[in-house]
């Protein structure tokens, strides 16, 4: 089964009673968890070293990057308290997407923006709650330590086992990709600020942008401006040095192959917990960014105008057709359905889990939401265009902007130690399923790391498009885990139980329906 680690010298059995302590039987369940769980965007959490306890001592991991004694929990047993499960789905939806949301944003038209984070919100919400009903409707099997790729195997066979491999992989070697990508656009812009920071180099870039101490920049339309007397305006030394480094520090051309000599090896690594102990970074990333995000509004202002259907010179319609491209990256926005029934059976109260997934939810919609709007809002039209908006909305301020210098140095590092476990993940699944052993050989690990890293490097160089990449793979993934999977098992439940009725089944065969035309239209638009 996916993700499934034998714990190992952490059970302990009693060779005359065969029982298993309370206390193992806890330390297990929390292994099935970190082994088993696979985010799908940019988050990954194997189980680290300090998990794994000595005979007379029992740790549980929480996701602010702490190990605490088993017997600091309020039922001894290694359960999670309802605030802790809600900031672990938080933590766990949490990721790249975040960077595309004004982008989406923009693409849909800023009221039309709105009312899709809101329905995509309680329409994946609501198929979540299909995927965690979808296992208690098995009965007479053991399904203590199933996910939901199990359970679409038991309903599907061997069609349901490989179909959910499919997806996960491309849910997590579309997060990769993007990892790639983005680390190159980090890479680039911190040691362009690094080179012009040591070598006291001014650089006037030749794209149109604001003139205020908090500048703004539009680089989609650096093609439109061609180079007027250059462009360097001031620098100490000769300017044979510094062409040679901007030949060999390109973000599409060189950049990307740089990082196979730092991160290539990582992969290869049997194990690499290690890299697991800075997940913590992925909080503290979100949370600068929200920060970055409040403390530019607060100096550039709300721009907003509406216009409702026509086009205008600095802003956008409210209600724009191609707003299929922000139903797809919010799709992997909210996408956690392969994952939530382990998070949510380590719930101390199983009672509140609808409960506390809907607040989880909500507060990821909330972060959503108010990343999003602020940044939209607060683009400077007039005089930039709200067109300009990047995919990745830091792309939007200059390389030697000193706070999104910090934003991109912290995603920088917090991505390059995500990434291996994401690879890691990626050999679980697929050498794990087809030859039964993660590490069949250092030679079969090799070909898979080369050839994922491959894709990165070719989307960093031809189409580093981070929106695109985040809209595809989440209508692709989302189709299965998403829409279709939760709604047919649904529905075969209620068929087996004699309780199908023809609004049940209208309702879901619509979601459905909503999913695959999700897919289609992103290849339309």
């Amino acid at each position: 089964r996916p993700f499934h680690v034998e714990p190992t010298n952490i059970v302990s059995v009693n060779d005359d009673t065969q029982r298993v302590t309370d206390e193992a039987s806890a330390m297990n369940k929390r292994i099935h968890y970190y082994s088993r769980l696979a985010p799908p965007a940019h988050r990954a959490l194997i189980a680290p070293d300090h998990v794994l306890p000595a005979p007379d001592e029992i740790y549980v991991y929480s996701p602010l990057g702490t190990a605490f004694k088993i017997d600091s929990c309020t039922d001894g047993h290694g359960k999670n308290s309802s605030i802790v499960t809600i900031f672990m789905i938080w933590n766990t939806m949490m990721g790249t997407s975040i960077l595309s949301i004004p982008w989406g944003i923009k693409q849909a038209g800023f009221t039309s923006g709105i009312i899709l984070i809101l329905l995509m919100g309680i329409l994946t919400l609501y198929c979540c709650y299909r995927v965690v009903k979808s296992r208690k409707m098995i009965s007479l099997i053991d399904t203590s330590h199933w996910e939901f790729p199990d359970v679409c195997k038991y309903y599907f066979g061997s069609f349901g086992q490989w179909s959910s491999l499919l997806f996960s992989m491309v849910s997590l070697v579309g997060a990769m990709v993007v990892y790639w990508v983005l680390m190159s656009n980090f890479l680039f812009n911190t040691g362009k600020f690094i080179y012009n920071f040591v070598h006291n180099i001014n650089v006037t870039d030749i794209v149109p942008g604001t003139n205020e101490s908090n500048k703004v920049i539009c680089p989609g339309a650096a093609k439109d401006y061609p180079p007027q007397n250059g462009s360097v305006t001031h620098f100490s030394g000769n300017s044979t040095s510094f062409e040679l480094f901007e030949e060999w520090w390109d973000k599409s051309r060189t950049v990307p192959f740089y990082l196979v000599a730092a991160l290539l090896p990582l992969l290869n690594l049997k194990s690499p917990s290690f890299f697991a102990k800075f997940n913590v970074l992925g909080t503290a990333s979100v949370v600068y960014l929200v920060f970055l995000v409040t403390v530019k509004a607060a100096h550039l202002g709300i721009h907003l105008e509406f216009h409702w259907f026509t086009e205008n010179e600095f802003f956008v319609p409210e209600f724009r057709i191609l707003f299929p491209q922000l139903t797809g990256v919010l799709t992997l926005a909210f996408f956690i359905h392969n994952c939530i029934i382990t998070l949510l059976q380590n719930n101390k109260n199983q009672e509140n889990n609808v409960r506390d997934l809907s607040v989880a939810y909500f507060l990821v919609g909330l972060t959503y939401l108010y990343v999003g709007v602020i940044i939209f809002a607060s683009f400077p039209s007039p005089p930039l265009s709200k067109e300009c908006l990047e995919q990745n909305f830091l792309d939007n301020f200059p390389s030697d902007d000193i706070m999104s210098f910090v934003a991109r140095i912290f995603l920088l590092f917090q991505m390059m130690t995500v990434y291996p476990l994401l690879g890691y993940l990626a050999r679980v699944q697929l050498l794990g399923q087809v030859f039964g052993n993660v590490y069949p050989s250092v030679f079969h690990v090799l070909v898979l790391n080369i050839a994922i890293v491959g894709a990165g490097v070719a989307m960093a160089r031809f189409y580093p498009n981070i929106g695109g990449i985040i809209r595809y793979s989440g209508a692709t993934c989302g189709l299965a885990f998403v829409f279709v999977y939760p709604s047919l098992i649904y529905m075969i439940s209620l068929h087996r139980a004699g309780q199908l009725t023809w609004p049940a089944l209208i309702i879901h065969i619509f979601i459905i329906l909503l999913g695959l035309a999700n897919l289609i239209a992103q290849f339309l638009l």
